[in-house]
């Protein structure tokens, strides 16, 4: 994508446990990139704290009561620090119009199941896994997807496959799938850098 460093901005809800390994992977050497910018919906997100020791400016920017002013916020700080890419990690609120316009093709999320069969509104977290059970298939896994203005709609760049295995449930299934998606961000962001994934010019 550039010749630079890419620079990273990550959205986060909770822990941001992508956030924090793709975090230790730039420390480490281990990806060409910055971690720039860290913002939550959530004034207790613990991501906080972590981008803030590892460096980066962290923003909490609720979105509950002023979701249009709260678009405008986040779509400003977000080109403020350049942002070369935005990655949510665990982000639960739907991104508004500014935002995307702002990064067409360059909102990155990652979700806990196959697409387009096990998403959209709604379907976050056990959620998913507990639908997954529930149709009986044989294979779940992870989908990395640009973002657009619909839930778990933008088109997907990488998958992960997770077999379903006999007697799971929607607590065993997501605690394995939880277990491999820092690492599977961290490759794709790998692969994007090194040119074998292209991002698309928008969603």
């Amino acid at each position: 994508m550039t010749d630079q460093p890419l620079r990273l901005a990550f959205l986060a809800s909770r822990n941001g446990s992508s956030m924090r390994a793709i975090l230790a992977a730039i420390s480490a050497g281990e990806l060409a990139a910055q971690g720039v910018l860290a913002v939550s919906n959530n004034r207790q997100a613990p991501a906080l704290e972590a981008a803030r020791t590892a460096g980066l400016t962290s923003l909490c920017i609720p979105t509950r009561d002023d979701p249009d002013a709260a678009d405008d916020q986040l779509a400003q700080a977000l080109t403020d620090a350049r942002v070369d890419l935005v990655i949510l990690s665990g982000y639960l609120r739907r991104l508004g119009p500014r935002v995307l316009a702002a990064f067409p093709g360059r909102i990155l999320n990652i979700h806990p199941g196959p697409l387009p069969q096990f998403g959209g509104a709604g379907m976050y977290g056990a959620r998913v896994h507990e639908a997954v059970i529930a149709a009986g298939v044989v294979e779940s896994g992870a989908v990395i997807h640009v973002v657009d203005g619909d839930y778990d709609h933008g088109p997907a760049i990488a998958r992960l496959s997770v077999p379903v295995e006999p007697g799971d449930t929607a607590e065993t299934l997501g605690l394995r799938i939880t277990a491999l998606e820092p690492s599977f961000y961290l490759e794709t962001l790998k692969a994007i850098v090194a040119g074998e994934i292209v991002l698309p010019t928008a969603p």
